[in-house]
């Protein structure tokens, strides 16, 4: 697997590289903006998976993103960003980032988010939708669909709602949530979950679904159909 990797911090980059080798990656690092959305736009290099700093010198990194998604190349993305504001984060996933990580962050989060993005949950290869009252899941195309509405969702997002779609009306509880889409430990990932819930939210709301996902005190979360549209 080919990675790309732009980050303007010679240190880290050249850190982050050594580990992702040593796991068997090929890496292409680079610590300059200009350069990177040359190497970032270029199909021949055939990468797998990009890693890109929001904050580079002369191209920034979500200019390099924008212009990834606008030339349509798929591959996943993964922003990293010492800017921690939630706003900021949903503006780099809905400008074409599949996932975020917030600047100081331990190498093994980053290769579990690596791992995550090149995943795809086994009970979904057998399977081109996933549905649920006026909501569904397209697997192929990773669209959220309701009624003549439908958006792209991030991979994170994708396999967070395919949890939820494949056992709607129960509880699951945030280890649950974790292990499934993270395969990590809890601890470590519980406010990215948080994260992730208030995004596929969003989505859900955005396609006008008459479902909901429901906190439950103490529990988890309950993707279900809203009280007061239930017969």
């Amino acid at each position: 697997m080919k990675i790309l990797l732009l980050e303007d911090d010679k240190y880290l980059c050249d850190n982050m590289k050594q580990q992702l080798t040593k796991e068997g990656y090929i890496v292409d690092a680079c610590n300059d903006g200009e350069e990177g959305f040359l190497l970032a736009l270029d199909r021949n290099n055939g990468y797998d998976l990009a890693i890109i700093d929001r904050m580079l010198p002369v191209i920034d990194g979500l200019a390099i993103i924008k212009a990834m998604r606008n030339k349509k190349m798929q591959l996943p993305i993964i922003i990293i960003t010492g800017m921690s504001e939630l706003q900021d984060k949903i503006e780099g996933l809905d400008n074409g980032a599949d996932d975020y990580l917030t600047k100081p962050f331990h190498i093994s989060e980053l290769s579990a988010r690596i791992r995550a993005l090149i995943r795809r949950p086994a009970i979904l290869a057998e399977q081109n939708c996933l549905s649920y009252h006026d909501l569904s899941l397209d697997v192929l195309k990773r669209q959220l669909v309701c009624k003549s509405s439908h958006l792209v969702l991030t991979p994170t997002e994708f396999h967070l709602m395919s949890v939820f779609l494949e056992k709607p009306e129960i509880v699951l509880t945030r280890e649950q949530l974790i292990q499934k889409v993270w395969e990590t430990d809890a601890s470590v990932e519980s406010k990215n979950l948080d994260n992730y819930i208030y995004f596929l939210r969003k989505r859900i709301r955005t396609v006008e679904s008459e479902c909901v996902l429901s906190s439950v005190y103490g529990s988890g979360f309950i993707l279900e159909v809203k009280h007061d549209t239930k017969a």
